[in-house]
């Protein structure tokens, strides 16, 4: 991670004290609207991938909902999985990510201009809280993201078990599930190397919540996951990356 993060702020240290202004500002301000902070953090990532040899190939973002107020359920690789889609999304949303993510400098002010949720993995009160707040939100027309892994993988493209609570925010706000599948994310931060690198960001046609409805969150989470296996199976050799 070292070596690629070090590339990317040395490039560009120009633009870097505006934008950290803009960002402690954005993170702590109730004024700015939420497009206007979620065009920030995709110049951030735009930037990032740029200037950090990271190609990020998207397909299938046409299947996401016209409407907003849906949840998406992607795969967990690594800390670059959120630069990824927000650099492809054009779609404001926010982020449930844990809450060690918070005492963390930069990727806490990163989480706040987003509208994100911190979630304490150890506390079931808590992450309930936050799993209730997520489908209020959604309810009233927000998009999310939450990975249903928990924590990242750390096994390359081969994906950990989904955690059926997780799914429980879609099941109270009765709203679109949306797939998505990340495959070689994990390689521009858990590699300490700078060669150029591509991921691929796949958004699979979305679950609407009349197919799921009656489902118990333990089967809607071994769905969602075998749509996403299966596209990692389909693609993950698309670029031969070593």
């Amino acid at each position: 991670m070292a070596k690629r993060l070090t590339m990317m702020l040395l490039r560009n240290l120009i633009f870097l004290p505006g934008i950290l202004i803009k960002l402690f500002w954005y993170a702590k301000s109730d004024k700015v609207s939420e497009e206007k902070k979620y065009a920030l953090i995709r110049r951030i990532g735009e930037i990032g991938c740029k200037k950090g040899n990271v190609t990020v190939h998207g397909y299938g973002f046409d299947n996401l909902p016209k409407e907003s107020g849906y949840i998406m359920y992607p795969n967990h690789q690594g800390l670059f999985d959120v630069m990824g889609l927000v650099y492809l999304n054009p779609n404001p949303f926010g982020v449930v990510i844990k809450k060690e993510t918070y005492k963390v400098p930069l990727l806490r002010q990163l989480v706040q201009t987003l509208g994100g949720l911190f979630m304490d993995r150890d506390d079931i009160k808590q992450g309930l809280q936050i799993i209730n707040e997520m489908a209020k939100q959604v309810k009233e027309g927000r998009n999310f993201l939450i990975f249903p892994e928990g924590t990242r993988s750390k096994n390359g493209n081969r994906m950990g078990e989904f955690k059926s609570g997780s799914f429980k925010a879609a099941t109270k706000a009765k709203c679109p599930i949306v797939p998505v599948a990340i495959i070689d994310s994990y390689l521009p931060f858990d590699r300490n190397s700078i060669d150029k690198v591509d991921v691929q960001i796949h958004i699979l046609p979305p679950i609407p919540y009349e197919e799921y409805q009656g489902m118990k969150t333990t089967e809607i989470a071994q769905m969602v996951r075998s749509r996403i296996e299966k596209v990692i199976t389909e693609n993950e050799h698309r670029f031969n990356q070593k």
